[in-house]
């Protein structure tokens, strides 16, 4: 089955180079290391070719939040892994794979400004403006969609599956089915 492909590998790489770089522009001169935090676990293919190209001295940490349940939001943020480095008077770089209701990433910001940080600036590899249910700034966008899709790939997941591709794809319900039976099988393999 021909999968409708929305970001190719070539144009992620683009996408974390142009990224990097104006990350690293813009954390130039600051005064504590900057702070990259990904959150988990959707953003670690995108964070970990995104730092490669920033070229300032930075911390990494994560952050491991989740709204999601299958296909769709859950409308509720849980937390299960908070990040461990003081944010005190250091710029935080929120990394994320996708930025689409908002919801997590409102919580986000506000989790983190409770560690006074001295900037919070959110860094999203795709920007879903139309899903928004609250506002909510994106600093930095790789891509701005404007369709709504499921999408899968490159971190992205459906119940873990499919985090390894190089690309990302809008899946079909089809797609859905054949990641349902693949699911199937392995709890039947138990």
């Amino acid at each position: 089955m021909a999968r409708n492909i929305v970001l190719t590998p070539e144009q992620i790489e683009e996408v974390t180079t142009r990224l990097g770089h104006q990350l690293g522009e813009v954390l130039k001169g600051a005064k504590r290391v900057p702070l990259i935090v990904g959150v988990m676990k959707g953003s670690l293919n995108f964070m970990m070719d995104l730092i490669k190209h920033i070229d300032v001295p930075i911390f990494t940490d994560y952050i491991h939040v989740s709204s999601y349940e299958g296909t769709s939001s859950s409308g509720h943020v849980r937390l299960f892994k908070d990040i461990t480095y003081d944010c005190t008077d250091r710029i935080v770089v929120i990394v994320e794979d996708v930025v689409d209701t908002g919801l997590s990433m409102q919580y986000l910001i506000n989790h983190i400004k409770l560690n006074n940080p001295e900037k919070i600036i959110v860094c999203s590899l795709l920007d879903k403006k139309n899903a928004r249910q609250v506002p909510v700034k994106v600093d930095f966008a790789g891509v701005v969609l404007e369709k709504n899709d499921f999408l899968i790939g490159y971190g992205l997941d459906y119940n873990e599956l499919e985090r390894n591709l190089p690309y990302i794809y809008s899946a079909t319900p089809e797609d859905v089915k054949e990641l349902d039976a693949i699911l199937k099988q392995d709890e039947n393999n138990r």
